[in-house]
């Protein structure tokens, strides 16, 4: 069995190997890095920056523990040496996997010839590879429509955003959503002044109102500055920086703007619909729930696809697809994915939000808990966030929000609980270790049913 592997992200590098281990000839291409836009222009390099901004704020707040400290100072181009030095040590760790597992690699820019025949243009020339399953994992670009007058320099996009050499004194950032929200305290933080300006009602606007209200306070603390409910207008760029109108009729004038308002699938040199694989109206690919395309044979899988956009999403619809092509018949259950932001505080949420509840019909039931309540909490000094859980009247937990310190590790225990429909009562019911922070988890699982002892 021959399996041909289009894009080497998250979802294709995982698909490869899974292949590999199911007993499959496999073959990679990948246009640029192994790792996609995830570990070269996303997660990974977002979360080695905001780790140096927690270490920043850990000196400035050191007095509050009795620790003194020196002069210290920002060096903007070691954070950025950094970045650099993780994301390539990942890259080889992908790249070892690989050998490991006997799975060819090949740089190049592939095309579809048919359903068995992949066209691939690299340094080396065009060269064909005939195979027996076929798995897309071409990603995503950033959208920024022409009214921006985007030109990777003034006006940039998160590609171009992690890998300045200078910061900015100022920016403008279009769209409050994960990116926006996460580049947004990091630039501000090291002193740039940012406004952030989010068309819709709240930042972060899939997550509930509460997760979103907390988060802003927090940057308002910080100076950020916030424009909600109004969207961009015009735009002007200059030798002097860029100039945003508003549609309110309101100005504001940066050295940068950050346009992060959406991805759109990557599937431009595919040959894809002519190759008669079917596409929906936004250019994405149609796939079963086993991930296969309308030609058999033929996969897709993550940001190609008409589901969330997360690299988590991406790996298990590529370990399903791989699974598939080598005769499996599995199918991914979506009822339980992960929402993560990496701010301070964090952000993370699973489910259904009350507002999706409402939507639906379903009657809910919330328990809710704050961290300044908790012991472990108080003693490291992060009381920022909550935890709130809400089931249905089965009480069966649907979704749940974690707003604080670790707040993206928390929720795998909620996650999981939504994955198995477990209900409050059931996880509410584990032992949890004191002192921790998942005790704030316990309380809200309890206070489900009023039955929280320390509220």
């Amino acid at each position: 069995m021959k399996v041909t592997v289009i894009g080497a992200g998250p979802g294709g590098y995982e698909a490869a190997i899974m292949a590999a281990k199911c007993g499959a000839e496999v073959t990679v291409i990948e246009k640029d890095q192994v790792g996609g836009t995830c570990l070269n222009r996303g997660c990974i390099p977002t979360k080695a920056f905001l780790a140096a901004t927690d270490v920043l704020d850990a000196v400035e707040n050191a007095g509050e523990f009795g620790i003194t400290t020196g002069e210290y100072s920002v060096d903007y181009s070691q954070i950025l040496a950094r970045k650099n030095k993780v994301k390539d040590s990942l890259i080889k760790g992908i790249e070892a996997l690989f050998k490991q597992n006997k799975v060819t690699l090949i740089h190049g820019i592939a095309t579809l010839k048919d359903a068995h025949t992949v066209v691939v243009e690299g340094a080396e020339g065009t060269q064909e590879i005939e195979t027996d399953k076929i798995i897309l994992a071409t990603g995503s670009a950033p959208v920024c429509p022409g009214m921006f007058k985007y030109d990777g320099e003034t006006v940039i996009t998160s590609d171009e955003i992690l890998d300045l050499d200078v910061l900015p004194a100022s920016i403008i950032i279009v769209g409050g959503g994960v990116i926006g929200c996460e580049i947004g305290q990091f630039l501000r933080r090291l002193g740039v002044e940012v406004t952030i300006v989010e068309a819709l009602s709240q930042i972060l606007p899939n997550m509930d109102k509460d997760v979103s209200k907390q988060l802003a306070r927090q940057l308002k603390k910080e100076k950020v500055k916030m424009v909600t409910g109004v969207g961009v207008q015009e735009v002007e760029v200059s030798d002097a920086g860029v100039k945003a109108t508003l549609a309110n009729g309101k100005v504001f004038e940066a050295e940068k703007m950050l346009v992060s308002i959406g991805r759109r699938s990557y599937t431009d040199a595919l040959n894809a619909a002519a190759a008669g694989v079917e596409m929906d109206e936004r250019g994405r690919i149609v796939v079963n729930d086993k991930m296969e395309t309308s030609v058999p044979g033929i996969y897709a899988i993550g940001d190609i696809i008409a589901t969330a956009q997360l690299a988590h999403v991406a790996s298990k619809e590529g370990i399903v697809a791989a699974e598939n092509a080598c005769g499996a018949d599995k199918k991914v259950d979506y009822r339980a994915v992960p929402g993560c932001v990496y701010t301070d505080p964090e952000v993370a949420s699973v489910g259904l939000t009350e507002a999706e509840c409402a939507d639906k019909g379903i009657t809910t039931h919330i328990g809710t808990f704050d961290f300044r309540m908790l012991g472990k909490a108080q003693a490291i000094g992060k009381i920022q966030g909550f935890v709130k859980i809400i089931t249905n009247d089965d009480d069966v937990i649907i979704g749940a929000a974690v707003v604080g310190p670790h707040a993206t590790d928390l929720l795998a225990e909620l996650s999981l609980a939504v994955h198995c429909r477990l209900t409050a009562a059931q996880v509410g019911d584990v032992i949890h270790p004191h002192p921790s922070l998942s005790e704030a988890l316990m309380e809200a699982l309890h206070d489900v049913h009023g039955k929280s002892v320390h509220k």
